[in-house]
């Protein structure tokens, strides 16, 4: 019961008979474009476009658009579209911005599906700009039109021949796409590369974004043949869950490198926990990246020696660099950036030692660095390089040179590249000079073997493959809502919030903050609130001497900051002294604080425990960010920590605790065993679990977790609470959309075969080939429209590294002692108008007519309702008569395509 195609972008991928197949087809490779606001003036704006336009040479025709002018240079100007005498599919609109709405719909009525709106004074001017945005963007969807811009420079497609921009530079042929929000960094960019030989594969001015983002336009880039890395400059993002769908999908096919500018904030945010003091708007986007598997830089030459390099394709294993050279001071250069980036110097194993000894003068370095000395010949190079490349604990090899009087600089560069075989492991070489290295230089350029000009940025260059591995791991994780620790009692929690927030409370009390976390299984310390001196009486005889006394104010965050703490009391007389004491000393220096009494809590003793800090923050672009690091009184101070998206799982867990310095602190240390980092994972998960299933908590402490070899506790936490949105989306207020791990379902073949349907993971990749391969012909042309054996890699990363945001896949398996058994497979894609999606099923040909395909679609149609789609639709071959008659049960309507008479089209109501 195979289908057709899934989706627009699947059928891109596919290079199939179809022509413009993905939505943006019309703007990158438009047949004709139509100038709005072209003029005879070349120092204009609609002058200089119209001008770019037919000086670059684009193959198709240019009509100018102007009611002001007869001829726009050689050509008939047109006063209106309606006028033009042959099909638009690009329009690129220069006239002032009140005209714009008019022409976007007139635009809509001719067919015209793409716009360019490089007019300005749009949603960047308050008031009357904002309500000329909303009419253009109206009459766009009127007519299922996508808009770049406005106020923007516009777009360069140099392999068609399309610059659609004023500016005065061009871009050559090439791999890169650049992508950027600033047009003034473009043309800076523009300028940069064309004096280095650096060409695009497009240049895209993004402008306001009113209805085009980055998550449109990478969408496009991953799968588009011309690209081979994608290089962003961003300066906000208003839609994190696009741009990190978007970019989890084409990071997942080419190596993505992002700039962004405004590091560093000029105020910090207010916030009443440690963690909203110390985590800020730049540390989300960091955490952002990782998880989307992105690498990012600082500076343009970051982004090109990024881009030069990761394109390569040569992958490292980890980040451990093993460095050769022939002088000590480079070797030593490069070992402090490798430091300051956390890059490892290899060590290199006894039987590298070994192989170096024999073919290395006595006075070699006998460590990494490898220092060849400076009277070193090719050979010797040749020698070290290949030695290190054999290594097993090596990732990647830098090899330096000086040019000294001994030196035959181009030579020892063949050594390299002959060295370097067919190794898959990066050489990166540093040639240090200019006029004697300059033939080296061009030698490395010719085979592939990226050259960098000082020690610094080899280094850094290696960091982000290193980084890059790292950050593709990353991406790999698709961590549900709950982990398999036992089931949370979310809705208690739940419940304790809202009565909070009943109360018009936005912070929870001790009492309610540790409840929360025991309704998630985090171990906590126990306490009871008293009001007198004896309810702290008696409480303290409850839970037994020696015992803490805090102060309980809703006003009062930081207690230690106001002496409201009192430690290991140990009798009844010092309970009550103690109680009055902190009082006293609370309201003289909080006079206008609310005082509840206090709590009173057992004495931890931990000899062996570290202060560690776990924190929730809700960041306004990337929604909840889980952060790390070290905890206590001076937490602010020593600014320890890490951050990750949630959700989590038990690796993210482990990448985020170990990027912090409190890490090294959890190993065994002296006289002190290591703690269980198996419970403090475990905590960051259930807070993950915890965040995902509570969209109210907007900050949340617990500073601090104490760790040792028996395990957690919790010893202090405090929760901050606000009114979530309703939505009918659970992970609204996420950024990344947990695995739907709650759409999993069991069914039985009327023969007691167990069936069980699950969405797609990305592991999933080996039975998901398997199963496209064991398909007949037949079903495999049904399905792809084409004679297609197996999944290409690129195909198969598409169907199983899936976003679950805007695309699901829901397998149906048969489980097996060793392993798993698909047996079908049934998927929709959101279409560009985000309301309706695009349907795919195929089950395996010793599998049909058992009611498999019936009960993957219901449970499909079932997840996009609750999605919120409105519509499902799909094509289907004409010939292809059982999928037909299963949709038309399923109460699709099925139409003639009007394109394509060997194709049907269907669509269904949810």
């Amino acid at each position: 019961m195979p289908y057709a195609n899934r989706d627009n972008r699947e059928k891109h991928s596919q290079g199939e008979r179809h022509v413009g197949n993905h939505y943006l087809d019309r703007l990158f490779s438009p047949r004709g474009v139509a100038v709005f606001g072209a003029n005879n003036r070349k120092d204009s704006v609609g002058g200089r476009v119209f001008h770019n336009l037919l000086a670059d040479g684009f193959p198709g025709p240019v009509f100018p658009i102007n009611p002001k002018h007869r001829k726009v240079g050689r050509r008939t100007c047109y006063a209106s579209l309606r006028d033009v005498p042959e099909a638009v599919d690009l329009a690129v609109i220069v006239t002032p911005a009140p005209t714009v709405p008019a022409i976007v719909r007139e635009c809509g009525e001719h067919g015209v599906r793409a716009a360019i709106v490089i007019s300005a004074g749009f949603g960047e001017v308050a008031g009357k700009g904002h309500d000329l945005q909303d009419q253009l963007l109206d009459a766009a969807r009127q007519y299922n039109m996508r808009i770049l811009g406005p106020n923007c420079l516009g777009m360069i497609r140099p392999h068609s021949q399309l610059n659609a921009t004023f500016s005065k530079n061009t871009a050559k042929p090439g791999s890169l796409a650049l992508v950027s929000q600033s047009g003034a960094l473009c043309t800076a960019i523009l300028d940069w590369a064309e004096s280095r030989r650096i060409g695009f594969s497009a240049m895209i001015s993004m402008g306001d974004a009113a209805d085009l983002d980055f998550g449109d336009i990478l969408d496009f880039l991953a799968l588009d043949p011309m690209t081979h890395s994608i290089l962003l400059y961003v300066e906000g993002i208003s839609n994190a869950r696009g741009f990190i769908s978007g970019l989890r999908v084409a990071a997942r096919m080419k190596p993505v490198i992002v700039i962004k500018s405004g590091r560093h904030e000029e105020g910090t945010r207010a916030a009443v926990s440690h963690t909203g003091a110390l985590i800020g708007a730049d540390d989300a986007f960091d955490a952002a990246l990782q998880r989307a598997g992105a690498v990012r830089a600082f500076t343009v030459e970051q982004l090109f020696a990024a881009a030069q390099l990761l394109a390569t394709q040569r992958t490292v294993g980890g980040n451990r660099l093993a460095i050769v050279t022939n002088a000590g001071g480079p070797g030593v250069m490069a070992t402090d950036r490798a430091t300051d980036l956390g890059v490892r110097l290899a060590p290199l194993v006894a039987e590298t030692i070994a192989k170096l000894d024999s073919q290395l003068p006595d006075h070699w370095s006998h460590g990494n660095p490898v220092d060849i000395l400076g009277d070193a010949p090719p050979e010797r190079y040749h020698a070290a390089v290949s030695a290190c490349l054999e290594d097993d604990e090596v990732d990647g090899v830098l090899v330096m040179l000086t040019p000294q009087a001994m030196t035959r600089p181009q030579e020892a560069a063949q050594a390299v590249i002959d060295a370097r075989g067919v190794q898959n492991k990066p050489v990166l070489a540093c040639w240090m000079g200019e006029t004697q290295v300059a033939g080296a230089r061009q030698l490395f350029a010719e085979n592939r073997v990226p050259s960098f000009p000082n020690p610094e940025a080899s280094v850094e260059a290696f960091a982000y493959l290193a980084t890059y591995h790292r950050n593709q791991q990353l991406l790999m994780q698709v961590p549900g809502p709950r982990g398999r620790m036992g089931e949370p009692d979310a809705e208690g929690a739940r419940m304790i919030i809202e009565g909070a927030l009943e109360e018009h409370r936005s912070m929870l009390n001790p009492l309610e903050a540790k409840a929360l976390l025991t309704a998630f299984r985090i171990p906590v310390v126990p306490m009871i609130e008293a009001h007198s001196a004896n309810e702290a009486l008696v409480a303290a005889e409850s839970l037994r001497f020696p015992v803490v006394l805090k102060i309980n104010s809703p006003d009062i965050t930081h207690k230690s900051d106001v002496r409201g703490v009192r430690l290991n009391i140990t009798n009844a007389q010092a309970v009550r002294s103690n109680y009055n004491e902190l009082l006293a000393a609370v309201r003289e220096t909080q006079p206008d604080a609310e005082i509840a009494g206090v709590t009173v809590e057992p004495m931890v003793i931990k000899p062996h425990g570290r202060e560690l800090i776990v924190g929730v923050v809700r960041d306004p672009v990337f929604g909840p960010v889980i952060s790390f690091g070290s905890g206590g009184t001076e937490v602010e101070i020593l600014r320890d920590r890490a951050v990750a998206l949630p959700p989590l799982n038990t690796y993210l867990s482990k990448c985020l605790i170990q990027q912090t310095r409190a890490y090294r602190l959890l190993g065994e240390f002296r006289n002190l065993p290591p703690a269980d980092l198996e419970a403090l994972k475990q905590v960051l998960r259930r807070v993950s679990e915890m965040v995902c299933a509570l969209p109210q908590i907007r900050e949340l402490d617990i500073n601090p977790l104490l760790a040792d070899e028996a395990g957690t506790v919790a010893v202090d936490v405090r929760v901050v609470i606000e009114h979530a949105a309703h939505s009918a989306d659970r992970f609204a207020h996420m950024a990344i959309h947990p695995y739907p791990g709650h759409l999993t379902s069991g069914w039985q073949l009327v023969d007691g075969t167990d069936i069980f349907i699950r969405p797609i993971r990305p592991e999933d990749a080996e039975i998901e080939q398997r199963f496209v391969r064991e398909l007949s012909p037949k079903s495999r042309y049904f399905r792809f429209m084409q004679g297609l054996r197996e999944l290409t890699p690129q195909m198969l990363v598409r169907f199983t590294q899936i976003d679950y945001d805007r695309e699901l896949a829901l397998l149906a398996v048969v489980r097996r002692a060793a392993d798993e058994l698909e047996v079908g497979v049934a998927r929709y894609g959101m279409n560009p108008d985000r309301e309706s999606c695009e349907f795919a099923l195929v089950v395996a040909d010793a599998w049909q007519r058992r009611g498999i395909g019936t009960q993957l679609m219901n449970c499909l149609i079932d997840a996009a309702r609750d999605k919120g789609f409105k519509t499902m639709t799909g094509e289907i071959l004409t010939e292809n008569t059982p999928m037909l008659k299963l949709v038309s049960s399923l109460g699709f309507e099925v139409r003639a395509s009007a394109d394509d008479p060997s194709i049907k089209a269907v669509r269904r109501r949810l």
